[in-house]
């Protein structure tokens, strides 16, 4: 696992065989995004919109969205609504701003209820057009101000003369009369476009005209994050760091796989690779207590990261399998030998392996099954055996406790023979019938408790 690529079938193995583990940590994780909402209550967000008349560069824009903001504003809309306990610092957090398409300022206020969102934002963009008005009178220039409206009255005055001079024009329809008309009459609309001009060239009077478009609309949902989405997301969140976890575990692993892994471990030879017909209850450890049994409620007693079983053949397949191991057993030993088959505890596996490896060597040569702890691993002493074949499962034990095994060998005067892995497989529903076997009973011991022997 540790160099495999993860990939969507690894995430598909650990959602089937830990699916209660995980059940659980996302209803955990749920409760715990319950836990969050209550400890913060919800929120209402409503917006308010400013509308800015006339010409404005991107940078004003800007300019206006923070004063929109700005503890000025802020301050006076808290003076304004009075609430108690609240103030300016408190309700700047609450309001943002952003400038929206078409010279539009859009002022959103949050509160802890839709009333209170709906009269923060309003009363936020009310004092901020105040603001801004008073900021643009503050800084037009009175004498320009003075000669424009100046300019205005002489205008007017102008024109109640072009009106006078076209009444007292020759009344009749010469051609002399009808030009005199027109040409005031050019003169009064051109005096009139000049006027227009410098009104819309006035940036203090464009400026100043910005309009709020309506009261904000009371909201009728919470802010987000709301309870639901805390509670999901606690949920999600706990689901994906319990699925990280078992993958960083699985990456971090140090247990051995490979055949020349497991053999330069041991300092011994691959003598073969034999199967075992997979039952659940043989990927399960056995184990007692209080601990044990909320591993197997979790199912987390299951290895995962184990890959699933393939189909196997028929029984006269494996067993072949099983006869060539013992075949090269033969072959590697000088003369027929009494041999230990060391097991390790917990490798059910390995230990169904055993058992068969006995009853198909029959007494040549002779296989006495041990278990081995391998926290603390101690062979039986040197008696009638006078060698140690290791059989175990790939996958399940890092290189110090397979080191280990082969010092304890070592210490006993054992000298490892050879190895030989046990895999589990998936036995076909139907088998074909096989040719009849008297299978001799294994003889298992461990540890020095027990000396028989099989034959």
């Amino acid at each position: 696992m540790s160099d495999d690529t993860i990939r969507l079938v690894t995430i598909g193995r650990i959602i089937r065989r830990r699916w209660r583990l995980l059940t659980i940590l996302a209803v955990v994780g749920a409760l715990v995004g319950y836990g969050t909402s209550v400890l913060f209550p919800p929120r209402y967000t409503t917006s308010a919109s400013v509308l800015l008349s006339g010409a404005w560069e991107e940078r004003e824009l800007l300019t206006q969205q923070e004063i929109a903001t700005s503890s000025v504003v802020v301050d006076r809309a808290a003076a304004t609504l009075h609430w108690p306990g609240v103030s300016g610092s408190q309700l700047r957090d609450q309001v943002s701003a952003t400038a929206a398409d078409g010279n539009i300022i859009k002022i959103s206020g949050t509160a802890d209820t839709p009333k209170h969102a709906q009269q923060l934002s309003d009363e936020v963009a009310q004092q901020f057009v105040t603001f801004a008005a008073r900021v643009v009178d503050g800084n037009t220039d009175p004498e320009a101000a003075e000669r424009l409206e100046a300019l205005r009255q002489m205008v007017v005055q102008t024109n109640r003369r072009i009106t006078t001079l076209a009444d007292a024009a020759d009344p009749g329809q010469t051609v002399e009369s009808v030009q005199s008309r027109t040409e005031l009459e050019k003169l009064r609309t051109s005096l009139q476009e000049a006027i227009n001009k410098l009104d819309q060239a006035d940036p203090a009077a464009n400026k100043a005209n910005m309009v709020v478009m309506g009261s904000a609309a009371r909201p009728t949902g919470e802010a987000p994050p709301t309870r639901m989405q805390l509670i999901v997301g606690g949920a999600l969140l706990f689901f994906l760091l319990a699925v990280i976890g078992h993958l960083t575990a699985a990456r971090m692993s140090r247990r051995l796989r490979t055949e020349p892994e497991i053999a330069a471990a041991l300092g011994s030879t691959l003598l073969g690779s034999v199967d075992v017909p997979g039952e659940r209850s043989a990927h399960r450890p056995e184990g007692r207590g209080p601990r044990a049994r909320i591993r197997r409620l979790l199912g987390a007693d299951i290895r995962w990261d184990l890959p699933t079983p393939q189909t196997s053949g028929d029984e006269a397949g494996r067993q072949i399998r099983y006869r060539r191991v013992c075949t090269r057993l033969r072959d590697q030993l000088p003369a027929p030998r009494r041999l230990l088959v060391v097991v390790p505890d917990g490798d059910e596996i390995a230990r169904r392996a055993a058992e068969q490896l006995v009853a198909e060597a029959e007494s040549d040569p002779m296989l006495r099954v041990v278990g081995v702890s391998v926290s603390q691993p101690l062979v039986p002493d040197r008696d009638n055996e006078s060698g140690a074949l290791v059989v175990l499962s790939a996958g399940n034990w890092t290189a110090v406790e397979l080191t280990g095994i082969a010092e304890a060998c070592a210490d006993a005067k054992h000298e490892v023979v050879g190895i030989v892995l046990a895999g589990p497989v998936r036995a076909r529903a139907t088998q074909p019938a096989g040719r009849p076997r008297d299978a001799a009973t294994p003889v298992l011991a461990v540890g020095d408790d027990v000396k028989g022997m099989s034959g």
